[in-house]
């Protein structure tokens, strides 16, 4: 089970630690929840978040998520206003800045900016948050230390000031060159230290107590209450968009999918290979969907267990492993294995009319006529020869042995088996007869040579 935090200033990750146990990732910014969401952990949890010089959470991408099962909940700054805003449409918002917001009490985003340090420090705030600033002034007046006018006055000096100029010593001397009581303001100096209120901490703690009371009650997550509009800028945002990936350390790290396109855009070959294959994917799966096929467990559970095989991953350690190397979970592993059961059920059927193309297909490649020379040769010499009419179901073992020793790749020693999973019967004594023709080929070549 996965579950993503974002936070930083407001709750460090050693701390938030002791609550629930997560991927901790620094604070969010536009693009990051989307990519969280790749993923498809169980729960997703927006506390801190960038914005002014750094484009902002977006809320389409936390509609995405929801979209996609996930479990999004919001407190403390960015998550508490995110989560007011997008209520309505499913995202859990916890604590009394989330209420303040959604009740209109507050409005402004500055409420609950601050400035803080880069990474290396922590990301330690270097100012304070006004939904701070005013329970503690609401504290000091409860405690006797100011009076109610003073209260009025402080927190009217503190929100007009720039919020990476909030800090309670500038509120201070600001309030004491206005002229406010100077006893008040030196009890309130002496007091602060102690007395001061960090609502955003205890509403991002409680927001961490409610995703645990929610994944250890094992409920799903409620369905999106709005169906996710597809547009060009969302499409713009996937594109421009990364995937989490595990390093050595277990931190996490952006890779944005571009620059692995790139990488794969220098391998033209692969490049279109890729393209086709998931072209030919995409219209299987449609095809299937369109007939309202659906794979059976036992069929996704076979699936699975030769793709484990395939890959040498059938250990859990080397599962994990190879999970955390792509960013995948093991439960969009088991999503992937549905749909690949899926088109093994169904790409035999078509299989048919593939084959019926190909033909012509061939004579527009390049590579036709070398086939259409090596064709000629063989059929030439096996017919000399007497070979031509052989049957293959002789020498079958031999046959198939010879085709996975030199078809496989030394890593990837069943790949040759997954091609044979994914066509039909006919084609496979198709490639068998090929197969025995090659095989008595290439005897008759070795044995010609001097």
């Amino acid at each position: 089970m996965t579950v993503f935090i974002f936070t930083g200033p407001t709750l460090p990750p050693a701390d938030a630690r002791g609550e629930l146990d997560a991927v901790y990732l620094p604070p969010a910014s536009q693009g990051d929840v989307y990519r969280a969401a790749l993923a498809r952990p169980r729960a997703i949890g927006l506390i801190d978040g960038f914005f002014d010089y750094v484009p902002s959470v977006w809320h389409k991408e936390i509609l995405w998520a929801m979209s996609r099962g996930v479990a999004v909940f919001g407190s403390a700054s960015m998550g508490a206003l995110r989560a007011a805003e997008l209520a309505p449409f499913g995202m859990r918002g916890v604590g009394k800045i989330f209420q303040a917001y959604r009740s209109g009490a507050i409005e402004d985003d500055d409420e609950v900016a601050l400035l803080h340090g880069p990474a290396e420090t922590g990301f330690r705030p270097t100012s304070e948050a006004m939904v701070n600033i005013r329970p503690t002034l609401q504290r000091a007046q409860s405690r006797r230390v100011i009076s109610r006018k003073t209260r009025l006055k402080l927190e009217s000096l503190a929100k007009g000031l720039f919020y990476p100029e909030r800090t309670y010593p500038a509120i201070l001397d600001l309030a004491a060159r206005r002229g406010l009581p100077a006893r008040e303001l030196e009890k309130l100096r002496a007091w602060l230290p102690s007395g001061c209120v960090d609502q955003k901490r205890a509403d991002a703690v409680a927001m961490l107590r409610a995703m645990r009371e929610f994944l250890a009650s094992r409920r799903a997550p409620a369905g999106p209450r709005h169906p996710f509009e597809h547009t060009k800028f969302w499409d713009r945002l996937v594109r421009s968009a990364g995937a989490l990936h595990a390093v050595e350390n277990g931190a996490r790290e952006m890779v944005p999918f571009e620059s692995v396109l790139d990488e794969l855009r220098l391998e033209p070959d692969t490049f279109l290979e890729m393209h086709r294959e998931g072209l030919l994917r995409q219209l299987i799966l449609a095809e299937a969907r369109r007939h309202g096929y659906a794979p059976a467990p036992a069929a996704c559970a076979r699936t699975a267990r030769f793709f484990r095989r395939l890959y040498r991953i059938e250990r859990r350690a080397a599962f994990d492993r190879w999970l955390a190397q792509r960013g995948l979970t093991a439960r969009r592993f088991d999503e992937w294995m549905a749909e690949e059961a899926l088109i093994r059920a169904v790409g035999p059927e078509l299989w048919l009319d593939v084959r019926r193309g190909l033909p012509e297909l061939l004579r527009f490649t390049p590579f036709y006529p070398r086939l259409l020379n090596r064709a000629r040769e063989k059929q030439l010499a096996l017919s000399r020869a007497g070979l031509d009419a052989a049957d293959p179901a002789a020498e079958p073992d031999a046959l198939w042995r010879s085709f996975l020793e030199e078809a496989s790749a030394d890593d990837h020693p069943f790949e040759s088996e997954s091609v044979l999973q994914k066509i039909s019967p006919e084609e496979s004594e198709s490639l068998l007869r090929a197969r025995a023709r090659e095989h008595r080929f290439r005897r008759l070549r070795k044995s010609r040579r001097p």
